[in-house]
């Protein structure tokens, strides 16, 4: 039984490929492999100050945010299931775990995050990531939109005057807006960052244009002396490595029930942030598959963090796509990233703590133009209203609330309007046999939507004493469309009629079967390659 259980468990999802080769027709090679380091090196670099920031957003110490980014990101990046992928500490976290943190401390975020991380896991041994493919197109051009968004949203607090905040240090969440000379001067560097992205790439490609652009604005910074801000004013990153810690929780029913809640919320966010990134990396590179895979890939990387005083993370949108387009193809890239990132914790943060931050600003800037769909525009004015709505929703819902919300309630729009859209398309042609019954043939899906015209389409008064009907172009979807079958039988049956159903499914025939309302007198055909007449009666018929 044992090995039966394990088996089962073991063909639910394949081991992750550790292979570090391109997943393109290039073979591997040294300018690979410098390619792959150096992308790592610029999003390690662009990380630090989201790390931090989020970590501020989430109201714990700076390195709570920094030793999430490294273990998450080392993890997914051996494991995960789309090599270029860039996961660590995001911002769709830290909004779920503030009031947790507030209300209990940040151990029950510690053992929340644990909890988290084997909901994921267990998403992912049952396979639940493919259920990612049902989320509509429109519904994704809404995603990146709103995360383009939300990205630029957040670089702004970048232009204010560091402030204190309750978490302790400093952070540039905090005081008023630069003003004056430096404020045109961070203007100034964010802009010249933007423009050496822009550029550099036309002149030489043997160093990303996104790492370039930081190394030249904090070049200027750091020789002239210049009055920006840096990434030391936002919070010391310097510590050392992230010592293991269990939870200190009682471990009873109460606090089971104080952190499932926002574990759920945190499983959920970060999956479908995953997940969807996963989709809009694949559709870069080329990728296809792996959603499985992601999910064990986050859920171990959480409960390892949950373990180490890390605050959870997920796949971050804006870092893979630096990655990918400074030309990261491997998990050279994601590894390497996160070993720089603990190394400027370890060794360099007097280094990484001079760079100015209008030179990350411009870098995340430089990649909300990349990540908005501006084709959506053209898109709203040639897809159906209904998509357009769509688009727009999932967008606004994004920025406004978060990105789960957000897709939800674009599935659900969408869900809604396919079902009314099928629900039309039920209709029947009808014609008399050389036996005398009427034959009624049903076109389009028989369920919940489509119950009340597929009733209406009949006429028990009117019609001869034996109806027959056809579902050789339909389909009984749901339970619905039993009692729709079975309603309509109840009215030939007043009328002191029979009906007949032919060329059911093999499925659709074991639900009418299954639910007891209706029961078949002739065998199955095994094949069903040939037509095949069901005569069907019900209780309701009395015997008929």
């Amino acid at each position: 039984m044992r090995k039966a259980i394990l088996a089962r468990f073991a063909d639910r999802i394949t081991l992750p490929d550790l292979r570090l080769a391109p997943t393109t027709n290039d073979s591997f090679s040294p300018d690979r492999l410098r390619i792959e380091l150096l992308s790592g090196l610029t999003v390690a670099l662009a990380l630090v100050p989201e790390a931090v920031a989020f970590a501020f957003v989430a109201n714990v110490h700076p390195l709570v945010g920094l030793y999430a980014a490294f273990i998450i990101g080392l993890v997914t990046a051996v494991l995960g299931g789309r090599p270029g992928m860039i996961s660590g500490a995001t911002g769709a976290i830290a909004v779920v775990i503030v009031s947790l943190v507030a209300t209990h401390g940040i151990e029950y975020l510690f053992a929340a995050v644990v909890l988290m991380g084997l909901i994921q896991i267990f998403v992912g041994f049952m396979r639940w990531g493919k259920f990612i493919r049902l989320v509509p197109h429109p519904v994704m051009l809404g995603f990146v939109n709103g995360l383009a968004i939300v990205i630029f949203l957040a670089q702004l607090s970048q232009f204010k005057v560091p402030g204190t905040t309750e978490a302790g240090g400093h952070g540039a969440s905090g005081g008023e807006w630069l003003a004056g000379p430096q404020m045109i001067l961070m203007l100034g560097l964010v802009a010249l960052t933007m423009a050496v992205i822009h550029f550099i790439p036309r002149l030489t490609k043997l160093i990303p244009a996104p790492l370039a652009g930081i190394l030249i604005t904090a070049v200027i910074v750091i020789v002239f002396g210049l009055d920006v801000p840096r990434v030391g004013d936002m919070a010391g990153i310097e510590g050392t490595l992230p010592p293991f810690h269990i939870p200190m929780v009682p471990l009873t029913w109460e606090t089971f029930q104080i952190i499932l809640p926002y574990a759920i919320i945190m499983a959920a966010v970060g999956l479908i942030e995953s997940l969807l990134t996963l989709n809009l990396v694949g559709e870069m590179t080329g990728q296809k598959g792996g959603a499985s895979q992601e999910c064990v890939a986050q859920g171990t990387a959480n409960v390892i963090t949950g373990f180490f005083g890390g605050m959870g993370g997920c796949a971050m949108i804006g870092q893979s796509m630096i990655n990918v387009k400074s030309g990261g193809r491997t998990r050279i890239a994601g590894i390497f990233a996160a070993l720089c990132l603990l190394g400027f914790i370890l060794f360099a943060a007097p280094l990484i703590e001079q760079i100015p931050l209008a030179a990350l600003v411009g870098v995340m800037f430089m990649v909300v133009i990349g990540t908005f769909a501006w084709n959506s525009f053209k898109i709203l004015t040639r897809v159906p209203l209904t998509d357009a709505v769509v688009i727009i929703l999932v967008t606004v819902v994004t920025v406004m609330t978060d990105l789960a919300t957000a897709v939800v309630a674009g599935v659900i729009v969408s869900a809604l309007t396919y079902s009314w859209n099928a629900a039309r398309r039920i209709s029947a042609s009808t014609d008399i046999n050389e036996a005398g019954a009427k034959v009624y043939r049903i076109t389009g899906p028989l369920f919940f939507g489509s119950t009340d015209g597929f009733i209406e389409l009949f006429k028990p008064e009117a019609d001869p004493a034996q109806v027959i009907i056809d579902f050789d172009d339909s389909r009984v979807v749901d339970q619905s469309a039993l009692q729709a079958i079975e309603a309509v039988a109840a009215k030939y049956e007043a009328e002191g009629k029979t009906i007949q159903l032919r060329h059911l499914s093999r499925d659709c025939h074991k639900l009418l079967k299954k639910a007891g309302h209706l029961m078949v007198d002739s065998d199955d055909d095994p094949d069903y390659e040939l037509a095949v007449d069901y005569h069907v009666r019900t209780g309701i018929l009395g015997g008929h």
